[in-house]
C-alpha cells in the first residue's frame, strides 16, 4: 500500500476597513508572499503588509496579512 501525501489547503485573511476578506489560494506552489504579491494587483493595501502564519483549524492553514496602513500609534 502506497502512501498518499495531501497537503494541506491554505487561506489567506486580511483586514480591508472593517471588513475581513478570505482569499483562495491561486496556486499551492506558490509561497505565502508569492500569493500576496499576486493578490496585491487587486488590493494595493497589500503592498505595505506582511505575512504571519500559519494558524491551523479546520484542516486549513489561516495566513493572515497584515498591513500598517490606517493604523495609528
Amino acid at each position: 500500500m502506497a502512501l498518499e501525501i495531501k497537503g494541506m489547503k491554505r487561506t489567506f485573511k486580511f483586514r480591508k476597513g472593517s471588513e475581513n476578506i478570505t482569499l483562495k489560494d491561486p496556486d499551492g506552489s506558490y509561497s505565502p508572499d508569492m500569493v500576496m504579491s499576486y493578490y496585491a494587483n487587486i488590493y494595493p493595501e497589500l503592498t505595505t503588509a506582511t505575512v504571519h502564519g500559519p494558524s491551523i483549524s479546520d484542516d486549513k492553514a489561516e495566513y493572515e496579512f497584515k498591513t500598517t496602513i490606517g493604523v495609528k500609534g
